[in-house]
């Protein structure tokens, strides 16, 4: 009885391990991929999935460990799988224009599934997501600093000590500051959102106010257009939600501190260079024009109308699109500069609506989890992942944030932690909701009085 009870305890203890190796690598996978230039390469490309198919591995050995599968739904992987059964049949019944890019491409999104699924199965507890949310305020502050003293230095490398290949406008460790501009948008919300809640202590809030601003500012300076537009997209939900909340004096001094910072810093280090970039763009940098995305959206939508129904084939846009071209151009237009055309184009009307069906699902449940969100780690993170998705959907309809694998499989993971059940709090908090006496029972004033709770 005691080497079996041994047994069974050196197996759980294994079966934590894995489940914490999981946690961070999943995430850690999703850190990786900015850093690997928007992982737009093919070595990065294959380390994402191939690391998202050994953390699958991972998990399964961590269901063996515990002696039974446990599978936690979310009701965004129907919509997925039903994607994934489009994706299936346009190479089974040969509706793809170029099998071989939508095959490859498939195998990308399928490392995008993966990665949501194990993330379902893994974030379960508030004090997880206490944890990543200091990780990712952290690294969004590391990666803003980075992105400042390079774009100051202005080395025109990537590092200090890569040339792009074909050019590009470079901000941080991205070919296109587009691009960089759509990573921060689903970064900053998670520092902002907690310098307004009551989840950590007034030094912690200051501070994550203080991060959030330096970010903000790194996306003005960036030039993108796109990105200017979606974070005031952002403030403005934001904005509104706190006014209807009716928040006090010093949430409004918190909003004054946090303007002040940003308004300071692009004075500082943008001046009269960030006048120029939002006027127009400068011709200095490699940049689709807006006259050519007009045309591009044009062509697109002939594109579209000779497949209506099935498109043309995942990731078969750059190949089709030359013979619909109708202007010319030095430049190579490998995508359509608007996710949700280039969607209709390789996706048809039921790939569309399989994504409209994914995001009605989304926002239906992240509203439903917010409602309590200055003092409930599950309402905090749901809002700063609909912040941060609202903001890259702005975005997307002048740009093509959803192609780059490294803002895209953050954009689905954070998809899923908005959709999912709320997270198991700690046990303590469980004993004092149980002990709260019923409707209409008075209760003595310390039985209604919450533990402060810090970060």
């Amino acid at each position: 009885m005691s080497a079996t009870s041994t047994t069974a305890n050196q197996r759980s203890e294994r079966a934590a391990q894995a489940g914490t190796a999981l946690l961070y690598g999943i995430f850690g996978l999703l850190l990786f991929g900015p850093l690997a230039f928007g992982a737009v390469e093919p070595w990065s490309i294959f380390l994402m999935e191939a690391g998202s198919a050994a953390l699958f591995l991972l998990w399964i050995a961590k269901q063996v460990l515990e002696g039974e599968m446990k599978i936690r739904w979310n009701p965004l992987f129907l919509p997925m799988a039903v994607f994934g059964l489009l994706i299936l049949s346009q190479l089974l019944f040969r509706g793809s224009a170029y099998p071989h890019d939508t095959a490859s491409l498939a195998l990308l999104y399928f490392s995008y599934a993966m990665l949501c699924f194990l993330a379902g199965q893994t974030l379960l507890r508030s004090s997880q997501a206490r944890s990543l949310a200091v990780v990712f305020s952290l690294y969004g502050a590391a990666l803003a600093s980075f992105s400042l003293i390079q774009g100051i230095s202005s080395s025109g490398k990537l590092y200090w000590w890569r040339v792009p290949r074909n050019g590009g406008w470079i901000y941080g460790p991205y070919v296109n500051h587009n691009h960089y501009a759509g990573l921060m948008e689903m970064l900053v919300p998670i520092p902002l959102v907690l310098s307004l809640t009551r989840l950590a202590s007034s030094k912690t809030r200051a501070a994550a106010a203080a991060v959030a601003a330096v970010m903000v500012g790194t996306i003005f300076l960036s030039g993108s257009r796109g990105g200017m537009l979606a974070i005031v997209a952002e403030l403005l939900i934001l904005a509104v939600l706190l006014i209807k909340q009716k928040r006090g004096l010093r949430t409004a001094i918190g909003i004054g501190v946090f303007l002040v910072i940003v308004v300071g810093l692009l004075a500082w280090v943008g001046g009269g260079e960030l006048n120029k970039r939002l006027a127009t763009v400068g011709p200095t940098h490699s940049e689709i024009s807006s006259d050519i995305r007009h045309y591009i959206n044009h062509d697109g939508l002939k594109m579209f109308l000779k497949r209506p129904v099935l498109g043309w084939g995942l990731g078969t846009f750059p190949v089709v699109y030359p013979q619909f071209r109708t202007f010319y151009t030095n430049f190579f237009v490998n995508q359509a500069h608007n996710d949700y055309l280039q969607l209709l184009v390789e996706m048809g009307l039921l790939g569309f609506g399989t994504m409209l069906w994914f995001l009605l699902t989304l926002y239906n449940r992240a509203i439903k989890k917010m409602g309590h969100w200055t003092s409930e780690i599950s309402g905090a993170v749901t809002l700063a992942c609909v912040l941060g998705l609202s903001g890259i959907l702005v975005h997307s309809a002048v740009d093509f944030n959803m192609q780059i694998p490294a803002n895209a499989a953050l954009f689905y993971v954070l998809c899923t932690i908005a959709a999912s059940e709320p997270f198991a709090q700690p046990g303590r908090k469980r004993r004092v909701a149980r002990s709260k006496p019923p409707e209409g029972v008075l209760a003595a004033p310390q039985d209604l009085q919450q533990p402060a709770t810090n970060f």
